[in-house]
């Protein structure tokens, strides 16, 4: 293994809910020996009244996952292990707290508050050296929501997932602060198959020392 592998490395996961996200960063960490960290549902204080009523408590979840998530990058980036965080801080502004918006459940001058401070927290946040960008069609991550059977996606909406796969792309396109692996995770069984877990470490280690490949499919 080259050398450049051995610095410490600091990866972020992204992707639409069911992506595969969790299971990549559990798989990738096991494999290469590096810490991992998830996403905080079942301690967060706010989940059940969000889904009560999403416009009365969406601008106090979004605050909690804003403070949560940039405490964990904070400290996993100065962690001298190498580390693969299962969803981006910045996710939460471009994707989820878009959708609130438009939905009608974040009211503008809420989610423009809120804006404010998600651009003051991570404009001081060190950059990850790799994002990894899972893909998958709306309707194998409808299967993979069925299949794991969380109560609280009971109720996810296809138009809901359409509606974050379309501003996931457009994030995509503008986002530059750091080199982007994209997998296509529908056409891998990287939980089945450890080929094809193998595949996606060494490209992901092959991106984290500069080559160019951009997608894996």
């Amino acid at each position: 293994m080259s050398a450049s592998y051995n610095s410490k490395k600091f990866v972020l996961m992204a992707g639409n809910i069911g992506s595969g996200k969790t299971s990549l960063t559990r798989l990738l960490g096991d494999k290469l020996g590096w810490q991992t960290a998830y996403e905080s549902v079942a301690d967060n204080p706010y989940l059940a009244d969000f889904y009560a009523d999403m416009r009365q408590w969406s601008f106090h979840l979004q605050i909690y996952f804003l403070g949560n998530r940039a405490a964990q990058h904070l400290e996993l980036a100065h962690s001298p292990r190498s580390t693969i965080i299962d969803r981006s801080i910045y996710e939460d502004a471009r994707i989820f707290a878009r959708a609130l918006n438009a939905m009608g459940n974040l009211p503008d001058r809420e989610y423009h508050a809120y804006l404010r401070l998600y651009d003051l927290i991570v404009n001081t946040l060190p950059k990850p050296d790799l994002l990894i960008f899972l893909k998958a069609p709306v309707s194998v991550l409808l299967k993979r929501i069925r299949i794991r059977a969380r109560s609280i996606e009971d109720s996810i909406d296809p138009a809901y997932l359409t509606l974050l796969e379309q501003y996931y792309d457009e994030w995509m396109e503008r986002f530059d602060l750091c080199p982007v692996l994209t997998i296509e995770s529908d056409a891998l069984d990287f939980v089945n198959k450890p080929e094809q877990l193998e595949l996606v470490s060494q490209r992901m280690l092959d991106r984290l020392a500069g080559t160019e490949r951009l997608v894996l499919d």
